[in-house]
């Protein structure tokens, strides 16, 4: 895949984001490689989207805010094949349960998943789930589409400023996203928020980008830089962190 630093935009860019975030049926050359990273909060819109028609269905149905937000989240994960959560299970997996980075990269490379891996999912499950009820209550899914759209940037971002750390790999063969690139998808989860929420975006913003700077600096001491699992991971943590300052807020 190119690895040109050259900062340009394409149509197309939005195509290869959901034919690479997403199980729909988006098909992709990926000829635009990383370039395209700045698509992939577009990419988190059209998911929260569908997965909120999801959602306004069940509620028309007459389905309490519970059971509306566990198939919103159902509807999520079977877009994207749960490939964010999968990298939040192998990332505390690796990083929780090596002694030294070689393990630790042989650790999130394993299929099996492991102790600290079922717990990750257990927890991250349950914050969303419990967020997003309260979401649901409160009878809006704009703050929804904002959270889901603005937890792509970070993947971005941190595939822009931290080295690969194993050097093969999705994320090794996609590329490195040049800096204006990664600056871009975090203007495009901006504008998307901006819609969603009004100028509360920058504060939510704000909330984000703490643990998602957290785990890229655990990431780097550990690992010595990010890989897929870390990516996926940045995901699930900022739309758990957005849902929850979200509830807080309402």
């Amino acid at each position: 895949m190119p690895k040109n630093d050259a900062v340009t935009f394409s149509l197309s860019d939005i195509g290869e984001a959901l034919a690479l975030l997403t199980r729909l049926p988006v098909h992709s050359e990926f000829t635009r490689g990383a370039r395209a990273a700045w698509a992939w909060p577009i990419a988190g819109l059209v998911v929260a989207c569908l997965a909120g028609i999801v959602g306004w269905a069940g509620i028309k149905l007459g389905l309490p805010a519970p059971a509306v937000a566990a198939l919103v989240i159902g509807a999520q994960m079977m877009m994207t094949g749960a490939l964010h959560e999968d990298g939040l299970a192998d990332t505390f997996d690796g990083l929780w349960g090596g002694f030294d980075r070689h393990e630790r990269l042989e650790i999130m490379k394993d299929s099996h998943i492991g102790s600290y891996g079922v717990l990750a999912l257990i927890l991250a499950l349950i914050l969303r789930w419990s967020a997003l009820t309260a979401l649901v209550g409160a009878g809006s899914f704009a703050p929804f589409l904002a959270a889901v759209a603005m937890s792509r940037a970070p993947m971005a971002v941190l595939m822009s400023v931290l080295p690969n750390a194993r050097g093969s790999g999705l994320s090794n063969n996609f590329g490195h996203p040049p800096r204006d690139t990664a600056w871009l998808a975090v203007g495009a989860a901006m504008l998307i928020g901006l819609f969603a929420i009004g100028w509360s975006v920058v504060v939510l913003a704000f909330w984000v980008s703490l643990p998602v700077a957290a785990l890229a600096t655990i990431a780097r001491t550990k690992i010595g830089g990010q890989t897929g699992d870390i990516l996926g991971a940045s995901q699930q943590i900022a739309e758990i962190t957005a849902l929850l300052t979200l509830a807080a807020w309402l």
